[in-house]
């Protein structure tokens, strides 16, 4: 509505209804005033207005704008609420509907032409300034900006102070302070907590929405990071239904390639949940081996359209925490029905191989078909056998076919970087027995390498029917980063020239060129740093880590909906599709219309859901580790920089894998100055460095099992506060007040620390 065309004076009920339905802009009280220029005394007789229309129903708003009961304004800030087949839902972030009106959903409409990036993707919690309008029966919205992501709820542990008021001390490390609780909700001291803001203003303070239970408790670390991220852990009644449905559908002998005579093995970690790959190779009489990589036929029992397939895509991923699984599907397909068990008939999706004498995968076909594992054999016990000379004949082929794609993997020369992975052994009470480096064996590397081959067939075999490919894309890194890693490696005489083409190859020399092992750790520290990070998309560009020119995930559908995707689009490519089992599930096991027009929603909606998977599984791994440690205060441990900053160090226990800082004050009296392009910190004085990579004992100082955070400290701290207090500076290397989920030097209980004063 076009100002100079409305009437001037108090306007009519309808006229403001009117308005507000064509405003570009939030319509508050004084737009409304302004467009039908509403002055002096009117503008009381304006607020009245408003007011009896808001008790008539009409209108529905706040202070700063109004909108039609029901309606939305035409520029509102929206929170993303769901993904639903790749659809992106909202809702009002300020709505406050009476019971009669709840919040309506609107549909996230991205601007055509408009790049889309992985860090553009929009997730559930997330923020935008949006542009609405109505659609037919429902509403749409246009994202304008997206905004920062704002508290609404925070985990944390109930403390009471000495007057008895309520404080929420967070479980997030990078939280450094209590909050006032308001209304505990019959939260007792020491639990658990989820709270929200009390009200609009932050002196309102939280109030207590769930209790969690004891913090300390097992499983309670894994419980931590499934409601900080928001993971969701219980499954729709419907999906749950449809599952069970699937669990029983008949498998048709007829229509599915009959595999059950191979003697095909499935080698897994010995507490592994479920078994979704299994493989099987014999010598094909030309120096060469033919080979099977059998994973389960997911896609068979989770169907596009069906509330199952929504939840998984929801999921995106299952999450592996030392003490449970949140799996992508409901345990009767995921740990029964799709597990590839031994000495049961299963469906399975194949790949056929032929890897000739150079290790090369010279030709690849797709089947269904049923399997039956012979052995599922742990990777310790396969390797033992191996070793022994106690293998059967299948295991050998296995071994020597592995051999061959060893040849073509150091042809191939990928990314050579040794990443230790931390392991938490639980006893039967859930209590931590063990956190050691899972050991590396050659078993494992056996079970890797057929599985890229297998990766690497699905992709060119969807390339050359010129089908749907869902890629597993790592990009070599950007020249930002190979800048800094330039300029980092010229601190110790070492160049990158720029100019060149960057390969795996290049860093794989480089760190073989190195002989001292301190400098090969700076260096390979500095080499992973500017690596980016892997994600999923269907425009191919390549995985420089493994250096492959085209990958895909196939191998593992039970607990990657990128690998279900694959599956989908080589149910279509080779022509897979099987009769309807029965009427109550969803017709067809490959790709849905949407899937096969654009893949690109989804592939950012399960990039994005795989690093909240990561994020969560390294937290509650971090609160395990300082769990453990926290009996070990005061001990001193062979540790690594891991990282420098203007304020301290970064280091790392070697061996164990906790993570700590080193504060600068704790290093000694004299001043330390921060070297950003070589990563160090540089004794004024003395000149003596700390630099990522070097080897220091360090004592551990504090360990916080609920936030997984540590501090150390040098060994010879004492001396160096004493040298602080006669230069007369801050005393931050002595240890402060310890909490009851801190263990500090002395390694007793206390009240939890509050960083930051309380008002």
């Amino acid at each position: 509505m076009v100002k100079s065309k409305l009437p001037q004076g108090l306007p009519t009920r309808q006229q403001v209804l009117d308005f507000i339905a064509q405003s570009a802009e939030p319509a508050g009280k004084r737009e409304i005033a302004k467009a039908f220029g509403v002055k002096g005394t009117e503008k009381i007789a304006l607020k009245a207005l408003l007011k009896d229309m808001a008790e008539e129903g009409l209108i529905d708003g706040n202070r700063s704008a109004f909108h039609a009961m029901g309606g939305v304004p035409r520029v509102t800030v929206l929170r993303i609420v769901e993904i639903d087949e790749g659809d992106v839902y909202a809702v009002p972030d300020n709505w406050q509907p009476d019971d009669a009106s709840p919040p309506p959903r609107l549909r996230i409409v991205e601007p055509k032409g408009r790049a889309r990036t992985r860090e553009a993707a929009l997730k559930p919690g997330d923020r935008v300034l949006a542009r609405t309008e109505e659609a037919g029966a429902g509403w749409v919205a246009h994202p304008m900006k997206k905004l920062a992501l704002r508290e609404e709820q925070l985990l944390g542990v109930i403390e009471l102070d000495g007057t008895g008021k309520g404080w929420l001390a967070p479980v997030d490390k990078r939280v450094r302070n209590s909050v006032p609780v308001s209304d505990l909700g019959g939260a007792e001291a020491g639990q658990l907590v989820l709270a929200e803001p009390a009200g609009k203003s932050p002196r309102a303070g939280m109030k207590v929405t769930a209790v969690l239970g004891d913090p300390l408790a097992p499983r309670a670390f894994s419980l931590i990071a499934i409601h900080k991220h928001g993971i969701p852990f219980s499954f729709a009644p419907e999906a749950v239904a449809e599952a069970e449905r699937a669990a029983r559908l008949p498998l048709s002998e007829d229509k599915r390639e009959d595999l059950r005579a191979l003697p095909i093995v499935a080698i897994d970690p010995a507490d592994a949940r479920d078994h979704d790959d299994a493989i099987w190779a014999e010598p094909d009489g030309a120096g060469g081996f033919r080979a099977v990589v059998a994973i389960a036929d997911v896609s068979f029992y989770v169907r596009p359209g069906g509330q199952l397939d929504r939840e998984a895509r929801k999921r995106g991923n299952s999450v592996y925490f030392p003490d449970r699984v949140v799996p992508m599907l409901p345990e009767v397909l995921s740990a029964d029905v799709c597990s590839l068990k031994s000495g049961q008939t299963r469906a399975a999706m194949a790949c056929h191989m032929t890897i000739d004498a150079q290790g090369r995968i010279t030709d690849w076909r797709f089947t269904r078909a049923l399997v039956n594992i012979a052995e599922v054999i742990a990777y310790e016990e396969a390797q033992r056998r191996i070793d022994a000379g106690e293998a059967a004949p299948h295991l050998v082929h296995l071994w020597e076919a592995w051999r061959l794609l060893e040849k073509a993997r150091d042809a191939r020369d990928p990314l050579a970087l040794e990443l230790p992975e931390r392991r938490v052994v639980l006893d039967e009470q859930g209590r931590i027995a063990e956190v050691a480096v899972r050991e590396r064996l050659d078993a494992h590397r056996v079970v890797e390498d057929f599985m890229i081959a297998a990766n690497v067939a699905a992709a060119k075999a969807l390339e050359a029917k010129v089908a749907p490919v869902v890629y597993r894309i790592h990009e070599p890194p950007g020249r930002e980063k190979l800048v800094v890693l330039k300029d980092y490696l010229a601190t110790f005489g070492r160049k990158l020239a720029l100019g060149q083409v960057i390969t795996p190859s290049l860093f794989n020399r480089m760190l073989k060129d190195v002989t001292d092992e301190a400098e090969k750790a700076l260096v390979m520290e500095a080499v992973l740093r500017s690596q980016t990070q892997a994600y999923y998309g269907p425009r191919n560009a390549g995985h420089f880590g493994l250096s492959l020119g085209s990958y895909a995930h196939f191998t593992s559908p039970i607990r990657r909906y990128s690998d279900l995707l694959v599956h989908r689009a080589l149910v279509d490519a080779y022509g897979l599709e099987q009769p309807r089992p029965q009427a109550d599930v969803p017709p067809i096991s490959g790709l849905a219309d949407r899937d096969r027009a654009d893949l690109t929603r989804v592939s950012e909606a399960i990039s994005v859901a795989e690093r909240r998977a990561m994020e969560a599984e390294r937290e509650t791994i971090d609160r395990y580790v300082a769990a453990w440690l926290s009996a070990r205060v005061g001990e001193v441990f062979d540790t690594r920089i891991t990282g420098v900053q203007k304020f301290g160090l970064f280091a790392t226990i070697v061996g164990l894998g906790g993570d700590g800082l080193v504060p600068v004050s704790t290093l000694g009296a004299e001043r330390f100055a921060y070297d950003e392009k070589a990563q160090r910190l540089i004794g004024e004085q003395s000149g003596e460095q700390f630099a990522i990579g070097m080897m220091l004992k360090l004592r551990l100082a504090e360990a916080n099992p609920l936030t997984g955070a540590l501090k150390f400290e040098p060994v010879d701290v004492e001396e160096g506060v004493r040298r602080i207090e006669r230069r007369g500076g801050r005393m931050e290397a002595k240890p402060k007040k310890q909490g009851n989920y801190i263990a500090g030097k002395r390694g007793r209980p206390g009240n939890i620390r509050h960083q930051g004063k309380r008002r």
